[in-house]
């Protein structure tokens, strides 16, 4: 009986959804954002039980499938897209421990596609890199390395942040921790390039030399934060530690103690794996071949789980969809959602959308895309498109005003932005645009850290930017006119300045990605 009464029930939604005007779709689309929200049960699928998605590993594809399969329990086709191949490898364990002059366990792990150590783990002595007066000097130091564990990094003078010593240390103090440390940045980095070689290149040269091993400590200036960069050993563990315990270590060489240190650390390096973007698609039923994309990369650095890179814009796209599907499931345009793949190598899965689908990206009457952290949208630019003024402003029309007045518009704005997957678009003349968020300190405590984790989010604003998110989508669906894609001027490479092009991902430029991690 329930069978029978199933598509009965669908044929009444329809109708009366038909029926419903403006005003009681966005009604619908807020009580459902707010009083039925699956954020946090999203986030917790993703971030705890997938955990990081970096590309070529098996948690991505494993992040692909599981995307894939909560679109079907909502009734949205979507589907995993391959693009391209990347370097496998997957993360196993860190253990890192002093040995001596005492036992300590210590705070680390590997960077990622380091190689492991052998089973049981190596244990050596620690030292650090010499200051030296030329390439001649250092290459002269070199075979000293052998059979050792080599700290790279400059140790921090303090583990405060900024702040902490900005409230409560005296100006004098503060000044003078300043001066001291751009005196030790300035002489570090002096050293490091009379030594001939770079942050790519010297763990290599190390490596080569017989160094068993390879810490460094990318410190975030946030609170116990860490980068997590990538490893350019082939042999040789690679590991980032805690700016606490590499100090002490530091200390140790520089004081003659001669630590110990033994490293135990797992990974698999596998055969090139296919790499894919997420496909989730809402069919359009008056102008199908216009399209509205949701956007938003779905790959993560390992460090941490990607939580405010990118799970937080990963979810708010989810469940705009499962919102628009429920209450708009007819629009008049086609609604997609993308979840790129490797946008944090240079957004390769993207750009391959982009050069796989020009009907699609001609078709485009607008893109959103979220990629900045927790915070709720402070910004929208028009992106250097003449009349986005026109168009943005009637989409923002109907946004409750306590989610809209947060936001600054700044229109035409300037085309630019190379640092998220919209700008792939753009390139491509489509009006594609980023909804930029509130700090929460995301550039220095959760950006590419191992603090990136679920209990970073902000669910509060999170649910914001989905009722945002949503109501653009469906506005920008309804609106009877296509959007212009009149220009000022051709997009911009935000970092030179210089009008954006893009190498194709599959193009002889980007050949040595697989080998490089670029």
């Amino acid at each position: 009986m329930k069978r029978l009464l199933m598509p009965i029930v669908g044929i009444f939604l329809a109708t009366a959804l038909i029926g419903q005007t403006s005003e009681e779709i966005v009604d619908k689309i807020v009580s459902e954002a707010s009083d039925n929200s699956q954020l946090e049960r999203l986030a917790h699928e993703l971030l705890d039980v997938v955990g990081p998605r970096l590309v070529g590993t098996p948690e991505m594809k494993q992040a692909n499938d599981w995307a894939v399969n909560q679109y079907a329990e909502w009734d949205i086709s979507a589907e995993n897209e391959q693009w391209g191949q990347w370097k496998g490898w997957q993360r196993g364990i860190t253990h890192i421990d002093l040995v001596s002059p005492r036992v300590r366990t210590l705070n680390g792990m590997m960077l990622a596609w380091s190689p492991g150590t052998p089973k049981k783990g190596v244990t050596a002595e620690v030292i650090i890199l010499p200051e030296v007066k030329d390439s001649l000097a250092f290459a002269k130091w070199l075979p000293s390395v052998k059979g050792k564990i080599v700290l790279i990094s400059q140790p921090e003078l303090t583990g405060r942040p900024d702040d902490n010593w900005k409230e409560y240390a005296t100006e004098e103090s503060f000044e003078r921790l300043k001066e001291q440390r751009d005196e030790a940045r300035n002489e570090w980095n002096d050293n490091i390039e009379k030594t001939g070689y770079g942050r790519r290149t010297l763990p290599v040269v190390l490596e080569e030399n017989g160094a068993v091993g390879i810490i460094a400590s990318y410190w975030s200036k946030g609170f116990g934060a860490n980068k997590i960069f990538s490893a350019y050993t082939k042999k040789i563990p690679t590991i980032d530690m805690a700016l606490e315990d590499y100090g002490m270590v530091y200390r140790m060489v520089e004081y003659g103690d001669k630590p110990q240190i033994r490293i135990v650390a797992e990974s698999k390096n596998l055969d090139p794996q296919p790499t894919f973007n997420t496909i989730a698609t809402i069919p359009g039923t008056e102008k199908p071949d216009e399209y509205i994309i949701l956007s938003a990369h779905f790959d993560s650095w390992d460090g941490g789980t990607g939580a405010t890179d990118n799970g937080t814009g990963t979810i708010v796209m989810m469940e705009a969809m499962r919102i628009l599907k429920k209450i708009y499931p007819n629009p008049k345009r086609t609604i997609i959602a993308g979840h790129w793949g490797s946008e944090e190598q240079g957004l390769n899965g993207s750009r391959a959308f982009v050069e796989d689908h020009p009907e699609i990206v001609n078709g485009v009457q607008a893109l959103f895309n979220q990629d900045n952290g927790t915070g709720r949208v402070v910004n929208i630019s028009g992106q250097g498109f003449l009349h986005s003024y026109d168009y943005i402003g009637r989409w923002l029309q109907p946004v409750p005003k306590d989610i809209k007045s947060e936001i600054e518009t700044n229109f035409p704005g300037t085309p630019g932005g190379g640092g998220s997957d919209y700008a792939s678009f753009l390139a491509a003349g489509a009006p594609a645009f980023s909804l930029s968020s509130l700090s929460w300190d995301y550039w220095n405590y959760t950006w590419h850290t191992n603090l990136d984790t679920y209990d970073k989010i902000v669910f509060d604003d999170v649910r914001s930017n989905v009722i945002l998110t949503a109501i653009l989508a469906y506005m920008a669906s309804e609106d009877p006119v296509t959007t212009s894609r009149e220009q000022s001027v051709l997009p911009i490479n935000s970092r030179t300045g210089e009008q954006r092009t893009w190498p194709s991902p599959r193009s002889p430029e980007r050949k040595g990605m697989l080998e490089e991690n670029d």
